[in-house]
């Protein structure tokens, strides 16, 4: 079996830059694209605050140039999931869905975090178009309008926050009585005069028509009382889950199942494995911040390579 010089496992901003930078170094890198082959850009319509598009740019029209600028570097390109790692031993040992194996020097990972939903019938399908699991990404699109936002923790919090310098009104639907985010950011929320909070509901259906989501349907947690409340947005504020399940605990990860990196570094805690976007980021959760971690995951992959260290 070939032993390759780096493996990335996951697309994304991240993955195809990590890839890109290695394939320029002659690495020849292989990218396992996962499930999302692009990430979550690829359900993203409009990106408008990536630099170097002034008249913005369609998310799966930026991971294709992202691909493509990779591709025509040499990189190589492989449809399937990781099933499992050995990272015990050098060279590491990687096997997919499709059952190929694979051995790697060093392996990036950019598998990223996939935001948790509702589980609502039309959910996905109205990504876009009014439903949104990034307020940073699509807030400035609900310039006065009216907003719903799901959650009770700091990231519903932050979102509300930042969702309430744009919309003409912010409503935050939790279906307990309390909130469990921090309390310096719950008396932020309280404070701030467009955020309405709706105590002990769910939201239970989404309304639609031909412009986006129009309205939704909140349910009493207790009486199962029916309400439709109109919206131009609703806005899941109920985390992310980072992709690191094929992993086995053979990294490093913090409470929350994000990947732990060193310091200013994409490396883990074991040598010749890095890690970049949001796989290793619960904060900022951007393409461009993604892009920027998978240019030193490929940096640092190469300083490893040139070293002894992977000997």
């Amino acid at each position: 079996m070939e032993t390759r010089e780096i493996i990335i496992i996951g697309s994304g901003p991240a993955g195809y830059t990590a890839a890109l930078y290695a394939s320029r170094a002659d690495l020849k890198p292989l990218v396992i694209m996962g499930h999302e082959p692009g990430g979550q850009l690829t359900t993203t319509t409009d990106v408008e605050n990536f630099p170097g598009f002034p008249d913005g740019i369609l998310g799966p029209d930026l991971m294709m140039n992202m691909k493509a600028q990779a591709e025509r570097f040499g990189t190589e390109y492989l449809t399937t999931h990781v099933s499992s790692v050995d990272l015990s031993k050098r060279p590491f040992a990687i096997e997919c869905e499709n059952g190929d194996k694979f051995l790697a020097k060093t392996v990036v990972i950019s598998t990223g975090a996939s935001a948790k939903y509702l589980g609502l019938p039309n959910e996905k399908e109205l990504i876009g178009k009014g439903v949104s699991a990034c307020a940073t990404c699509d807030g400035f699109f609900f310039r006065n309008q009216v907003v719903h936002i799901v959650g009770g923790g700091d990231t519903a919090m932050e979102e509300a926050m930042f969702l309430s310098k744009f919309a003409s009104k912010v409503t935050i639907v939790h279906r307990r009585d309390t909130f469990r985010a921090s309390k310096p950011m719950q008396q932020r929320v309280f404070d701030n005069p467009k955020i309405e909070i709706l105590w002990d509901h769910s939201v239970t259906e989404i309304m639609a028509d031909d412009g986006g989501v129009n309205s939704i349907k909140v349910t009493h947690s207790t009486t199962g009382e029916e309400t439709v409340r109109e919206t131009n947005g609703l806005f899941m504020g109920i985390g992310h889950t980072p992709n690191t399940g094929f992993l086995n605990n053979q990294i490093d990860l913090d409470d929350h199942g994000f990947i732990i990196t060193k310091g200013e570094h994409p490396d883990t805690n074991i040598p010749g494995v890095f890690a970049c976007g949001d796989v290793q980021d619960s904060y900022y959760r951007q393409a461009i911040s993604a892009a920027g971690t998978g240019c030193m995951a490929a940096m640092r992959a190469e300083k490893y390579l040139e070293s002894a260290d992977h000997a």
